[in-house]
């Protein structure tokens, strides 16, 4: 499989990217994370209005392979999980930026975005 790395998106070094839309963003695993994972069976997301502060830990994720946290890549409040995820993980593994999306948070404050790498820093931190 060909890891593809937006260049629109946010990436942070605990796998998981940040798709920015004014005041609110899209998170979920990167391409490189489900892939190191493998199948993906099971994850576990947090409720709609809960808060998280930058690199807390508002999940986990489960392949055939390993268990996982995952951590928040910027702080905010829960606005939306993705339900489909419950009955079909896999959407992790087959479309991780598109259906696979994981929640969606309105940000605190968006400066804490300006320390998170590109798509080709993001790139060179996996191959390293």
């Amino acid at each position: 499989m060909m890891l593809t790395y937006p260049s629109q998106l946010k990436y942070v070094k605990t796998h998981e990217y940040v798709r920015v839309e004014g005041n609110n963003a899209t998170i979920g695993v990167t391409a490189f994370a489900a892939d190191q994972l493998g199948d993906v069976t099971f994850v576990e997301l947090p409720k709609v209005g809960e808060k998280f502060k930058v690199e807390q830990k508002f999940g986990v994720i489960e392949s055939v392979k390993s268990v996982s946290d995952l951590f928040m890549p910027v702080s905010g409040e829960i606005t939306a999980i993705n339900e489909r995820l419950e009955s079909e993980p896999e959407l992790v593994n087959l479309d991780c930026y598109g259906d696979g999306w994981m929640i969606k948070v309105k940000l605190d404050d968006p400066s804490e975005l300006d320390t998170a790498l590109s798509a080709e820093q993001y790139k060179e931190f996996v191959v390293e």
